[in-house]
């Protein structure tokens, strides 16, 4: 036991394990169930799942199924998922103890993607202040909206716009409504938000950190560089892909006038790296529409964020690394910077085993269910790239099926804390530094 403790990624995952556990015991209770649900421990163990890997698939219905105290125990378990259990549990010993051990300071690290053991400490304080900041933020924009603009009464507009803002920058897609956010579809003010919420988190502590210190963009690290920019391309690439299949005759889109389109298309760009909102009914999207939003699933967002997903710096790596083996060039350069070569396995190895990973899921679903294959593999990657998005298919899965996609938002939320937790465990020893600037991929 000592040993599978000693290790960060280990404690990590029993982290989680250990939320899970507690969530579905919460949500078992029959003050977390609305007046005739009844209680069934498969949903009540998928939803503890999926909220605390921020992904956002249910079985049953958020907004009628749960009670108020229900949503409550939802939202705190997407809010540690998100944040992190580690780094909360490296609060409690910063405010009980006054001090990190070690141990608890490389679990922390491996949860934070900090490769400094000293610092810890700031590392985490920032990055719940940051995350509490950015998430009342939201909050008030959308309490507002939901006030002014739909006639609630405050207290309940506070409280679905607390949720909604929590849901969207921890990137879960969980909403209080039985459409999800579809009768908002061309709402700015509010797919606006959800989506700045979303991006935020989706970029990574460690960019935002960078961000926020105002360099110039000449002066970002790698990392950055491959996160804002690749980020940026993928978003406007999805947003108009969305745009141009959903907004022509027959389409999700069409019967909304070209402003709304507009505030539609940028939602179905933008959710899927990884929000899992829907503000358009994916069963009834076209096949190319519903292939590209598996493609953007697949990548996910930035590294050490709340997104899932390959990441996109594993993406673009390997992008970098195909270049310049097509080339012929001995070096894969980024920013006039070399890559080294256990980054580039790193990455390799990430994105192999997600495809393994998928593929092989995607068959057990088929031997299990006679769904159509391409919902099977877009209900798959939804799961493991922890985004939430699905084509309605989720509960007519057997309870096999829903088992399997617990394991795949398990294995997709804690597999890149590993490789994280690797690279910050190898860079404590000398011999191991090296010259090249080290993207975090995973």
């Amino acid at each position: 036991m000592r040993r599978v403790l000693s290790h960060p990624a280990r404690l990590v995952s029993l982290g989680f394990l250990l939320q899970m556990v507690v969530g579905t015991v919460l949500l078992l209770l029959p003050v977390s169930r609305a007046e005739g649900a009844p209680a069934d421990l498969l949903v009540a163990a998928f939803t503890t799942v999926s909220a605390t890997c921020v992904t956002g698939l249910i079985t049953v219905d958020t907004a009628t199924y749960w009670s108020p105290f229900g949503q409550v125990v939802i939202m705190g378990l997407i809010q540690v998922g998100g944040i992190g259990v580690m780094t909360l549990a490296t609060l409690l010993a910063l405010t009980v103890r006054g001090r990190l051990g070690l141990r608890t300071s490389l679990a922390a690290q491996a949860d934070s993607h900090s490769l400094d053991l000293g610092d810890v400490r700031r590392v985490v304080l920032r990055i719940v202040g940051l995350a509490l900041t950015i998430e009342a933020f939201i909050a008030v924009l959308l309490t507002l909206r939901f006030a002014l603009g739909y006639g609630m009464g405050w207290g309940t507009a506070v409280w679905h716009g607390l949720f909604h803002a929590v849901s969207s920058f921890n990137n879960a897609g969980f909403a209080l409504y039985t459409d999800n956010v579809i009768g908002f579809v061309g709402d700015l003010w509010i797919i606006g938000p959800l989506c700045l919420a979303l991006i935020l988190g989706g970029l990574g502590f460690p960019v935002l950190r960078e961000l926020l210190s105002g360099a110039p963009a000449r002066r970002w690290s790698v990392h950055t560089r491959l996160t804002v920019w690749g980020t940026s391309t993928l978003f406007v690439l999805g947003i108009l892909a969305f745009w141009f299949f959903e907004g022509a005759a027959g389409g999700t889109l069409a019967h909304l006038p070209p402003a709304q389109q507009a505030v539609g298309a940028l939602a179905g760009g933008v959710f899927p790296r990884t929000a899992g909102f829907n503000a358009v009914d994916y069963a009834h999207v076209t096949e190319e529409t519903e292939a590209i939003t598996m493609v953007l699933m697949f990548i996910g967002g930035g590294s050490a964020g709340t997104a899932g997903g390959v990441k996109v710096t594993t993406f673009l790596l390997l992008a970098a690394v195909i270049w310049a083996e097509v080339r012929g060039e001995p070096d894969v350069v980024i920013g006039q910077r070399r890559v080294a070569a256990p980054v580039q396995r790193q990455a390799l190895t990430v994105a192999l085993l997600a495809v393994g990973l998928v593929i092989g899921s995607t068959l057990v679903l088929m031997m299990l269910t006679d769904i159509p294959s391409l919902d099977l593999g877009f209900e798959v990657i939804s799961a493991f790239a922890t985004v939430g998005l699905s084509t309605g298919i989720t509960a007519q899965l057997p309870a096999a099926g829903q088992v399997l996609l617990m394991v795949l938002m398990f294995l997709g939320r804690v597999g890149t804390i590993t490789v994280a937790s690797a690279i910050a465990l190898n860079t404590r020893h000398r011999h191991y530094r090296l010259p090249e600037e080290r993207p975090i991929v995973g």
